[in-house]
């Protein structure tokens, strides 16, 4: 069976005027990533990335780490949900208090807890965002890529949380409000992995981080 390996975006810059470019951790943990394919050998025959900047940035520093992988194909279905305007649609319906600015980022992730869960199920009106059936559909659709060259053994795939927790959601048959869960659990560069080929895929194996899990590096494990 072939090989598919998902690997969320390193550490963006929350909480700065531009989310969508790594921080100097993030670089960091871009090229570890790339150091520990490189030491195990890996070599990619295919490589698919979202649209954004942080999937280019993570992409370009696990090159520098060492990783061997051809040039990317870009699949907007790779992106991620947009958080603001989630977020925005849901204050709107509900009248809750945005955070405030510098507050605690562990009420930020429990607003959008809410809206995700809204959005997913139908009840959150966002005009101006993809449905979650669209953003299902984005998703299953550059999966499909993906998979569509049978020469390709080994594909690499540079995302977000929140396609990924969708995919992984999917194959394994779970409800999609699963992906909610899924999706604030990812932690930065974290790696997921499917077996397929042309009749079945498996997912075997969920948001390891093992180029961080040493004494050292623990501290740079992150999740925004």
């Amino acid at each position: 069976m072939a090989e598919l390996f998902l690997v969320r975006h390193a550490q963006a810059s929350f909480g700065t005027d531009d989310y969508d470019r790594l921080s100097e951790l993030g670089h960091t943990q871009s090229r570890w990533l790339g150091e520990h394919f490189a030491a195990l050998g890996l070599t990619f025959d295919r490589t698919l990335t979202g649209t954004l900047r942080r999937h280019r940035e993570t992409l370009a520093g696990m090159r520098e780490g060492g990783l061997q992988a051809p040039d990317a194909e870009m699949h907007d279905g790779l992106d991620e949900y947009l958080s603001e305007e989630l977020l925005a649609s849901w204050i709107a319906l509900t009248g809750a208090q945005p955070p405030a600015q510098g507050a605690d980022r562990r009420e930020h992730f429990r607003m959008l807890r809410e809206a995700l869960s809204a959005w997913v199920d139908g009840t959150l009106p966002a005009p101006r965002h993809r449905s979650f059936v669209q953003f299902v559909q984005g998703a299953q659709a550059a999966l499909d890529q993906a998979r569509s060259d049978r020469a390709a053994r080994r594909v690499l795939v540079v995302s977000s949380g929140g396609p990924i927790a969708t995919l992984i959601s999917s194959v394994l048959g779970s409800n999609l409000g699963a992906m909610v869960n899924l999706n604030l659990q990812m932690r930065n560069t974290g790696l997921s992995e499917f077996r397929f080929n042309d009749r079945v895929i498996h997912c075997v194996s969920f948001n390891n981080i093992p180029h961080l899990d040493t004494v050292e590096r623990r501290a740079s494990i992150t999740y925004s």
